[in-house]
């Protein structure tokens, strides 16, 4: 293998996005499309972070506030907030997020585990903490978030 081989399998793109302060980012290749967000119909008995359903060109979506589901600050929706479309586990969903900043290339080198804090946070959604620049970004095993019992977005047959 080559050394431009070797670069170009070590490294990783993310989309990147904000929720409040901070700055997240998910495998590209899991995201399905941007959009706007737009009014939910919301489901009965439903955890407060999912927000409901829509229909997303016959498709019904269930859509996931991340802010609640992080137990952030209370999202405030406007003209920026947007929905990011997934497909995991063969399963497609809507992640609502304060904003959508970029898409970065990330090398394995910038990349770093996620430090040891005792229980004060769920680390097995975290894949990493990434560093671009200046920037920190908290990588998230997402197909791991969704496809978790928590969650119940998909059978635990289709996620194994």
């Amino acid at each position: 293998m080559n050394d431009i081989t070797a670069t170009i399998e070590s490294a990783d793109e993310y989309l990147t996005f904000a929720l409040g302060e901070e700055e997240y980012g998910v495998e590209i290749l899991k995201v399905q499309e941007i959009r706007g967000y737009d009014t939910v119909t919301r489901l009965p008995d439903a955890p407060d972070y999912i927000k409901g359903v829509i229909n997303l060109r016959g498709t019904i979506v269930p859509v996931i506030d991340m802010r609640l589901k992080f137990r952030l600050a209370k999202a405030e929706y406007n003209a920026l907030t947007v929905m990011i479309v997934l497909n995991v586990a063969d399963r497609v969903v809507g992640m609502v997020v304060d904003s959508v900043s970029d898409v970065v290339r990330l090398e394995s080198e910038q990349i770093r585990p996620v430090p040891e804090i005792g229980a004060t946070i769920d680390r097995q959604f975290i894949t990493g903490i990434g560093t671009h620049g200046e920037r920190m970004l908290i990588l998230l095993e997402i197909e791991k978030l969704m496809t978790s019992a928590e969650m119940g977005l998909v059978s635990h047959a289709n996620a194994a």
